[in-house]
């Protein structure tokens, strides 16, 4: 026989298991602020900027259709060169960085938008200074080696990166962090409430009788407490005396 379970059974379990629920969100929240404002380092980012344009030398030659088509499409190749060993290691040695290529490549985001001849070289460290450092000298290299690598000099730095006064990290959110803890130790808690109920087989009323066992109830007997046995106390007096007085006629 298929079970259905109501709305109203489904606001009784999670008010049965309220305190759990909501233990789980509070802990979830704490340990997410604790992680973000105490274990994760802060990173912070800075950004260059260069346009692929034209060369020197055609300068004075009008743009066309062709020519910016071919612009947009060599930022791909620069999108890789860009992030290779040709450029990186040199950068790694002016700044003299205590890191691999591949661990600089991780520290490094190249983008562009859509049919734009504009880049931008994104640098991320835990030290706001150094990210901008990172940035700016990528560019610089890149702009100096892109001549002898592609034999072209179509490169100009749009915009360097800078520092700012107070600056912000990008990661870890804390807020986020806690925002996305607090739903997840939710649904957690609504789970295990469900859960547990689903595995609580005790029989606690009627219903569950006939549930499980599928016959009809035919009477119940009620529990009582102590508080709801009123004892007359003038009533047990008389018994008490009448009995005395019974006893005293059967012994004569």
């Amino acid at each position: 026989m298929e079970e259905t379970i109501s709305l109203g059974e489904i606001f009784a379990v999670i008010k049965k298991r309220l305190l759990l629920i909501v233990a789980l969100v509070v802990a979830a929240a704490l340990i997410s602020a604790g992680v973000s404002y105490f274990v994760l380092t802060p990173t912070y980012e800075s950004s260059s900027q260069f346009i692929v344009n034209q060369s020197d030398k055609d300068a004075k030659t009008p743009y066309d259709e062709n020519n910016i088509r071919t612009n947009v499409e060599l930022i791909n190749t620069y999108n890789v060169i860009i992030k290779s060993p040709a450029i990186l290691d040199e950068v790694i040695d002016e700044l003299n960085l205590s890191l691999s290529t591949q661990q600089l490549q991780d520290k490094l985001e190249v983008s562009s938008a859509e049919d734009s001849q504009v880049v931008t070289v994104t640098a991320t460290d835990a030290d706001p200074q150094m990210a901008t450092e990172m940035a700016n000298t990528t560019v610089q290299v890149f702009q100096k080696q892109i001549p002898d690598l592609m034999n072209v000099d179509n490169v100009k730095i749009l915009s360097e990166a800078q520092t700012k006064a107070d600056p912000s990290p990008v990661s870890p959110r804390p807020l986020l962090n806690i925002a996305i803890a607090i739903v997840l130790g939710a649904m957690v808690g609504v789970g295990l409430a469900f859960l547990l109920e689903y595995l609580d087989n005790t029989i606690k009323s009627e219903n569950d009788i006939e549930k499980r066992l599928d016959i009809p109830v035919l009477g119940v007997v009620s529990h009582m407490e102590d508080s709801d046995i009123k004892i007359d106390h003038s009533r047990q007096a008389q018994r008490r005396v009448r009995s005395g007085m019974n006893a005293q006629k059967e012994s004569i």
